[in-house]
């Protein structure tokens, strides 16, 4: 008797996108990963907070965030990064570390090959909350609820998260729109 092979599936192969979502900081670097499928469907895969705080020196929290962050990429292999852009702070010496912590997470990045995409906080509540002006309460429960995840996030990294949800959405708007993101800023 001679054996028929089974049809191949009629189903497609399901391609997604893994995006690593950043949220620097000088104390608590957030980091969130997710997969993103061609249907828009998102799935958790990590999160944490790297706290650096305890480090005896600056210089040394920063090589902290660029080690850590680099073995993370290196353990889940992110396809694509998005990271929250510096704003203004009222304080110049906060904005200065914050943005010392920010270049030492982007160099983590792009030493891997990853490109990385900024956005604005308000980009992200926007995204997430639906609100620009949403709190960081709201944002780590519809966090939860998107993604599934049971108990309390802790802020930094739910934030990490809500970027990297933010990315997947962008991508996927850029996808059916063909409209570049800088086109969608207003001046």
């Amino acid at each position: 008797m001679k054996t028929v092979p089974a049809p191949a599936s009629a189903t497609p192969a399901v391609s997604r996108v893994r995006i690593v979502g950043i949220d620097p900081g000088s104390q608590r670097t957030g980091v969130g990963i997710i997969d993103a499928d061609a249907q828009g469907r998102l799935t958790h895969v990590f999160h944490a907070a790297l706290v650096v705080a305890g480090e005896a020196s600056f210089p040394l929290r920063l090589k902290r965030i660029f080690d850590e962050l680099g073995e993370i990429i290196a353990a889940h292999r992110p396809d694509e990064c998005g990271i929250e852009r510096v704003f203004m702070a009222r304080n110049a010496d906060s904005a200065l570390k914050l943005g010392q912590a920010r270049g030492a997470a982007i160099c983590a990045v792009v030493s891997q090959g990853i490109v990385v995409h900024e956005y604005a906080a308000t980009e992200v509540k926007q995204a997430v909350v639906g609100s620009g002006r949403g709190d960081k309460t709201q944002v780590q429960h519809m966090i939860g609820v998107l993604l599934g995840l049971k108990g309390p996030l802790q802020a930094d990294a739910a934030d990490a998260l809500a970027i990297a949800v933010t990315h997947a959405h962008t991508r996927a708007s850029i996808g059916r729109i063909g409209i570049p993101r800088s086109a969608w800023r207003r001046r």
